[in-house]
Order: C-alpha cells, then structure tokens, then sequence
C-alpha cells in the first residue's frame, strides 16, 4: 500500500489541461496512490465566458469537479499542477488560488513535499518552459521538492522533450497517447518521490 496522498490541482479554459489532469490523477492511483483531482476556481467574468462557446462548454462539461481548498493541500503529501501559459506565464485562476495559501505556507505545511507540474500552450514557443519555472519558482519558497522528469524516460522525448514537465501544443489535438505517456510516467515519478519523503 503506498504512503503517497497526491492533490492533482488543475486549471483549463477549453479542456486540454482538464483531460491531462485526468491521465495523471489515473496513473497516480494506478501506482497505488490515494489521488484528489481538483479544478481552481474560475475567476474570469461571467460575461466573457458566456461570449466564448468552447469555454463556457468546457466550465459546464467540468461543474462537478470540486474546487481546490486548502484542505487539499494540507492533505496531500504530494502536488500535481496543471494549467496552460498566459503570456508566458501560469494562468491567473491557478495563480489566484496560489495566494490564498499564505496562512498554511507561513505554517510550513507546504514544506518537504513533492511537486511537478504540466502545462500547455497554442503554439510550439508559446511559454511552456518559462510558465513551468515560474510555478516551480513558487514551490521553492514553499520548500517543496521538486520533481521534473527531466530525461529520465525515452516517452519525455517522443512527446516533445521538455525537462520541466510535459507540455502540449493545444493546437495540434495534443492529447494523444505519447503525450499520455509521458504524463502518466511524470505522474508515477512523482508517486515514487512521494512514497520516499513520506518513509
């Protein structure tokens, strides 16, 4: 039985970062964690999601996937983030929910788990890479312990080679098996680093 508790904590406008969370919330329990898959709360005005069929599908296809808490963070001894770029960094909603966490960081409850993290974009160059470091950024002052993939396994190349974490190009209906093959791979790394902390 793994000793891993893993909050797989998401945002997504159109759903491509919703179905990566998905992959890595099955793979984690698949490796024999206890998994959370939570969404961020939606911070963007009403009326700009009414105005923009594919989102407003998307957050009433996703309205019973509960809401990422502090709870779940307290709980988990291991953190999945997923989001897509904005301008080359993480996306507001995920960024909003990340300061609320200052009374249980200023606790250290944040401290000495296992984090890596996902992302997307709608171009190759879209800020992947800088959205990745930025979350990791945060995660260092948490003193969580990163986890990357890295070019620990041959699946992180065929998907596109990123070292951070995997990441897609939304353009290019990017959910396909080698992209799940490397999330599911990045999410069993973490389980692994997370059943070793928590010895």
């Amino acid at each position: 039985m793994s000793n891993a508790r893993v909050a797989v904590i998401y945002y997504s406008t159109y759903g491509h970062n919703h179905q990566m969370a998905e992959v890595a919330a099955d793979a984690a329990k698949a490796a024999g964690a206890e998994v959370r898959l939570r969404k961020v709360r939606e911070t963007a005005p009403p009326a700009v999601i009414e105005g923009q069929a594919p989102w407003k599908a998307h957050v009433e296809a996703t309205a019973h996937v509960q809401e990422a808490s502090t709870d779940d963070m307290e709980w988990a001894n291991a953190y999945f983030f997923s989001c897509p770029t904005r301008f080359g960094v993480v996306a507001s909603q995920l960024r909003v929910f990340i300061d609320t966490l200052g009374p249980i960081w200023a606790q250290g409850k944040l401290a000495n788990k296992a984090v890596t993290a996902m992302t997307s974009a709608l171009n190759a160059h879209g800020g992947q890479e800088t959205t990745l470091i930025s979350l990791y950024t945060t995660m260092m002052h948490w003193g969580a312990i990163i986890v990357p993939p890295g070019y620990s396994d041959p699946s992180l190349y065929a998907a596109g080679g990123n070292p951070y974490g995997v990441s897609l190009t939304a353009g290019n209906d990017p959910i396909g098996e080698e992209s799940k093959t490397a999330i599911r791979y990045q999410a069993k790394r973490l389980v692994e680093f997370a059943e070793k902390l928590a010895r």
